[in-house]
């Protein structure tokens, strides 16, 4: 890549991607493009944590690269392609510009429960490790925001008044939906070897 930086897709793949124009592109050309546009949507890794913290402005970066052909289908190959199916989109994207590499969404999982663990009380954490349960099976559309309801009515066996009994007035719940997200995010503490 222009960067100096290698990134692996797996070639035995065969992947037909299609330019904004029509015409068909192979994977490395896709990647490539990829490459160049993203300094559009972020100036540097922290500010890709930072919008992929929060889903609303997760929700815009989305659309923004769907606009510019960078679907979601086409995102959800690109994993495949990097062979990070169980990853985040959000590692495609880091290794896709800063070369990053790839977590499982069990990894960020993992690693968020213990900033999550001193933020919210023991009812908020039994929520938000049944929303990580879906987010490492199903995927980071499990984070938006239209989930939130979906997810309640799931944990509480259709029963929104128990959600509130428990979590608080909807307005809190949303507040901390959105607030645990940044634990998924946050740059991996070091790795300390002791000798």
């Amino acid at each position: 890549m222009a960067d100096g930086k290698a990134r692996t897709i797996q070639h035995m793949m065969v992947t037909s991607f299609w330019h904004p124009d029509g015409t068909p592109m192979s994977a490395q050309q896709f990647l490539e493009m990829l490459f160049g546009k993203l300094p559009e949507f972020f100036k540097n890794e922290s500010e890709l944590r930072g919008l992929w913290c929060a889903p609303s402005t997760r929700a815009k970066l989305l659309k923004g690269l769907a606009e510019k052909g960078f679907g979601t289908l086409q995102m959800m190959e690109m994993q495949r392609i990097i062979n990070a199916e169980k990853s985040d989109l959000f590692d495609v994207l880091a290794h896709v510009a800063y070369a990053l590499p790839t977590m499982t969404r069990d990894e960020r999982a993992t690693q968020a429960r213990t900033g999550i663990r001193s933020q919210f009380s023991a009812k908020q954490q039994t929520f938000i490790d049944f929303v990580l349960a879906h987010y490492v099976n199903e995927g980071v559309q499990e984070l938006d925001q239209e989930k939130l309801t979906p997810l309640l009515r799931l944990k509480y066996d259709d029963s929104i008044s128990d959600a509130v009994a428990d979590l608080g007035k909807p307005e809190e719940i949303g507040i901390f939906f959105a607030g645990f997200q940044k634990y998924l995010y946050q740059d991996a503490p070091p790795t300390t070897f002791s000798a």
